[in-house]
């Protein structure tokens, strides 16, 4: 992911560097692009989060309701 970030911002800069533009449409261009970008790493960032999270309430789920079978059978703690 981090590989095909980095291409789209390499084909934007090369893009804009050789667009026929004013230095003020360029750089308003690249602020609009880089704002994208921006926006983009977040949302894979907040969805790598989602992901930890749901992972981290399965684990405890599943932990809960081992802890929770022992109690009832009276095993906790038995070796």
């Amino acid at each position: 992911m981090k590989a095909f970030l980095a291409g789209i911002g390499i084909g934007l800069g090369l893009g804009i560097l050789f667009a026929p533009m004013s230095g003020e449409e360029t750089r308003n261009n690249l602020t609009e692009r880089a704002n994208d970008l921006a926006d983009q790493a977040r949302d894979v960032v907040d969805q790598g989060k989602e992901k930890v999270r749901s992972g981290l309430q399965a684990v405890r789920g599943g932990a809960e309701r081992v802890t929770g079978s022992e109690r009832a059978t009276g095993t906790e703690g038995a070796v």
